[in-house]
């Protein structure tokens, strides 16, 4: 199958690898480049527990005064082994899913025990801290990344799209999708997209795609991308 992958190329590295071991096409086209933001230094004392949704968190954290034995929450398995390898020896992985990392915290960490920080981008498909902080936790979120669109898809990798139709796209956030949407448009890819299969990680994500007439539309969690590709099979 012809496989577009539009996730930042660090987050989708592995993913790439599997799929080409059953002799899949990957097309990479990304539509979004992640920005640092800086901030103020953060006391890490103040908190007794840790939250990712992506590893881009990590990446673009100063961790060396962060304490290595601190609860860490990670959404992802790929999240996960970021964080260990940037020495967070308590990390621990929800699988992929918000909803089950939020469930993760609220089953393993005792909200009395003390503060939960969460590092995030400026867009998130889910408040996660909002979430917690109804069921009585405390926490703080801080914006440490941000994203921005892509405006253009290479002459090579256009041309390779026109010739030889998707069979499978994959889109992990409502910022991607809207980007992907204006892409469409601006070269022509409508006719080129209703033969392919969508595979959003949320509702949300794939409506704003809905102006296409898609195959099929299918919602995953991250991780489960093969999964739902042997069911296309």
């Amino acid at each position: 199958m012809h496989i577009i992958i539009t996730r930042p190329i660090e987050d989708s590295l592995q993913l790439i690898e599997n799929l080409k071991i059953f002799q899949h096409t990957i097309t990479y086209l990304p539509l979004i480049k992640i920005k640092k933001i800086l901030k103020k230094n953060i006391n890490f004392n103040n908190y007794k527990g840790v939250i990712f949704t992506s590893a881009n968190a990590i990446k673009f954290l100063d961790t060396k005064n962060i304490p290595k034995n601190i609860n860490c929450f990670c959404v992802g398995e790929v999240t996960e082994k970021i964080a260990k390898k940037f020495g967070f020896y308590n990390a621990i992985s929800a699988g992929g899913n918000v909803d089950t990392l939020i469930e993760l915290i609220v089953r393993m960490f005792n909200k009395n025990s003390g503060k939960l920080l969460y590092l995030s981008s400026e867009f998130v498909s889910k408040d996660l801290d909002v979430d917690l902080i109804k069921k009585g936790f405390f926490v703080d979120r801080i914006i440490n990344y941000t994203s921005e669109p892509i405006n253009q898809i290479e002459e090579s990798t256009l041309k390779y799209i026109k010739k030889n139709f998707p069979d499978v796209i994959y889109v992990y956030s409502e910022k991607s999708a809207i980007n992907l949407k204006d892409l469409i448009n601006k070269y022509s890819l409508v006719d080129v997209m209703m033969q392919s299969h969508l595979m959003c990680i949320s509702e949300k994500i794939s409506k704003v795609l809905k102006f296409i007439k898609w195959k099929k539309v299918t919602i995953f969690n991250p991780g489960e991308e093969e999964f739902f590709l042997n069911k296309i099979n």
